[in-house]
């Protein structure tokens, strides 16, 4: 499930949506820029309906960090691997009861 979401979202958010919009709204550098934060926004607020203010930046964060990488690059694989990855990472961490120390080394 969890390397399948990375897929998927990956697929449908980057791919997609990305390739839709850039059809409807051009392919220079201030498209692309409205795109990033259109696929951001919309795929935020598909995932984040049952999460907290932190879940809902971690999310926003993540979808701009992605989408530009997708804008810049155009290759989707390497963000489909990175979704999974950061997925499982997020699974461990709350499985071995880490979140604590993994906040704390980044906001002491």
């Amino acid at each position: 499930m969890i390397v399948g979401a990375g897929f998927g979202e990956e697929t449908v958010y980057r791919g997609y949506l990305f390739e839709r919009l850039g059809k409807l709204l051009g392919t220079g550098f201030a498209a692309k820029i409205l795109i990033v934060m259109l696929v951001a926004g919309y795929s935020r607020s598909c995932i984040t309906l049952n999460r907290d203010f932190a879940g809902v930046q971690q999310a926003v964060i993540t979808g701009l960090t992605f989408g530009s990488i997708f804008a810049i690059t155009g290759r989707l694989w390497m963000l489909m691997v990175a979704h999974a990855m950061y997925d499982l990472t997020s699974v461990a961490i709350i499985y071995f009861d880490l979140e604590y120390d993994v906040a704390h080394l980044v906001f002491k």
